[in-house]
């Protein structure tokens, strides 16, 4: 018991030490957790141990349970292209792909082959939303399409999941098999929908009446084990019937009252999972097999990128095909999932396991760093000569004028504001689609890296009346003030901050920089909006 409590402690500040420093270099929590699994297992031993294979199991449900919670049919049909045609044909096609590759470079038999070609075709919703989501880029062309594509993969678990549980049964006959496991599944649903329908909502009103938030976490916490230990019963895995249980759960009217109590709660069983992961790599496996485990990590980002990009290219342009080949040709969070499943079942052995769940690490760890530089790669790759000379910034002189940084959605807002008072402007931004969007709307508009000496030369930046900044990338928005600051004529500046950025970008700026804190700007308004209808209800 004593060792137990040590290796949590370990375990504790080990995670909380390193996810800070790996925060401040943009790497997700993610990795911290497997780092810490890793430091665990190696002060304690616990290689292997059947504890441990309940411990990852343990974690793999309430994975699954968070992605049913924000599951969304609605969503779905809402991108309709994005998720069911470009998703199938990336899975079909990688799937099949990384299948030939893991047969012939470790030998597994063709059944386990498919199943982990398919897991390798997978790839991480969690690192990849949560750095598109923090930039912003979810909005752009690119982003959507990554975003269509992964939640696709995520339906995809499920009949994987499905796939293990098969293979793993002695029954050797397949097709009563499958026909039993169609009855269970079909049955296991009906239930859970009968349950979600008539019970769940007079269920948590009864609960919600206590004003407990203790027994409110408990009662979500009893049916998701309740709804996995359900589906075990019918002969599933806990993980779906984890999966099944958020699904339901997410479809009720208390949905978004148990998102908001289980954020933090959430994040932190995820970090269970992928503590269980790190416990389990054997390093002795891994440097034995080091220059194999390269050469796949080599091998299945190429397959991957490639065969993204060359789907996407046969119908959009060759700038998002790139930046979406690129967030998601890493190996993901399901992948993992289903080769510990894969090895608990005594499906694959310790050593090709150890070899798929280094490779999926390592390409995680590489996708923050893609996915901070992925403008500067799609630059470098794609030539000027593809950028039609409109969208290139000209000598022409400008003089006390506007410039505007970035057109997103507060971009494109404050232009429609400026045409307005006849100040003229120009606009510099260094995603093509909305330069290409600017311009069909008859903007002033460049394509254009902000960041360069030359272009803020160009744009003529000591002349301009106003500089505005509505980036919302924290090291794009960091690199950019830094530029402005080293003007030999102070340039003043309005930038739009969120949160804490004021404190961290802005401590030491000059004084012609001019902070708006966006909390403070929606507050503002709506005090005034509230006053407005003050006055009209009292005067009628």
């Amino acid at each position: 018991m004593e060792n137990y409590l040590q290796g949590f402690l370990i375990a504790m500040a080990s995670a909380i030490v390193l996810n800070v420093i790996l925060k401040r270099v943009e790497i997700p929590s993610i990795i911290g957790y497997i780092i810490t699994g890793v430091i665990v297992s190696s002060l304690y031993q616990f290689h292997g141990s059947e504890e441990l294979s309940h411990i990852a199991e343990f974690g793999i449900v309430f994975l699954m349970f968070t992605i049913g919670l924000e599951f969304s049919f609605k969503h779905l049909l809402a991108m309709k292209q994005e998720v069911f045609l470009n998703g199938s044909l990336q899975m079909l096609t990688c799937g099949f792909a990384c299948a030939l590759i893991v047969f012939f470079l470790l030998g597994l038999n063709d059944r386990i082959s498919i199943i982990v070609g398919f897991a390798l075709a997978l790839s991480s919703t969690a690192v990849v939303l949560k750095i598109l989501n923090d930039s912003g880029e979810i909005n752009q062309n690119y982003g959507r399409k990554a975003l269509g594509i992964l939640l696709f993969q995520d339906i995809a678990v499920i009949p994987l999941l499905l796939m293990v549980d098969i293979f793993s049964t002695p029954n050797n006959d397949i097709t009563s098999l499958v026909i039993a496991t169609l009855a269970s599944a079909a049955i296991l649903i009906i239930l859970l929908l009968i349950i979600s329908r008539y019970f769940l909502d007079g269920f948590f009103r009864f609960v919600i009446k206590a004003s407990s938030q203790e027994i409110f976490i408990t009662t979500i916490l009893f049916i998701v084990i309740g709804a996995s230990f359900l589906a075990h019963k019918f002969g599933f895995s806990y993980s779906l019937g984890a999966f099944l249980a958020g699904a339901l759960i997410g479809e009720t009217r208390y949905k978004h009252k148990i998102q908001a109590d289980l954020i933090p709660f959430r994040d932190l069983l995820l970090g269970v999972f992928f503590v269980s992961v790190g416990m389990q790599i054997n390093f002795k496996i891994v440097f034995e097999n080091w220059s194999l485990v390269l050469f796949l990590v080599c091998l299945v980002l190429i397959v991957k990128f490639g065969v993204i990009y060359l789907l996407l290219r046969l119908y959009t342009k060759r700038r998002v095909a790139l930046k979406t080949a690129l967030s998601i040709m890493q190996i993901g969070e399901f992948a993992l999932a289903i080769f510990s499943l894969l090895q608990a079942r005594s499906l694959l052995d310790n050593a090709s396991a150890q070899i798929l769940i280094i490779t999926s690490i390592i390409t995680m760890v590489i996708t923050p760093f893609v996915l901070k530089n992925i403008q500067k790669i799609s630059n470098a790759v794609e030539t000027n000569k593809e950028i039609p000379n409109e969208y290139l910034p000209s000598n022409q002189s400008f003089k006390n004028h506007f410039v505007i940084f970035g057109y997103g959605r507060l971009g494109q807002e404050v232009v429609q504001r400026i045409k307005h008072t006849g100040i003229p402007y120009l606009v510099l931004e260094s995603d093509l689609n909305l330069v290409e969007l600017g311009t069909s709307r008859g903007e002033n508009i460049f394509f254009a890296d902000a960041t360069q000496e030359q272009t803020l030369q160009i744009a003529n930046i000591e002349e301009c009346a106003v500089a505005i900044i509505t980036l919302s990338n924290e090291a794009k928005l960091e690199m950019l003030t830094q530029v402005l600051s080293n003007c030999k004529k102070p340039i003043q500046t309005i930038v739009q901050v969120s949160g804490d950025l004021e404190k961290i970008l802005f401590l030491n700026s000059r004084e012609n920089f001019h902070i708006i804190k966006a909390e403070r700007a929606v507050a503002r308004t709506l005090v005034q909006e509230a006053l407005e209808c003050k006055i009209n209800s009292n005067i009628t």
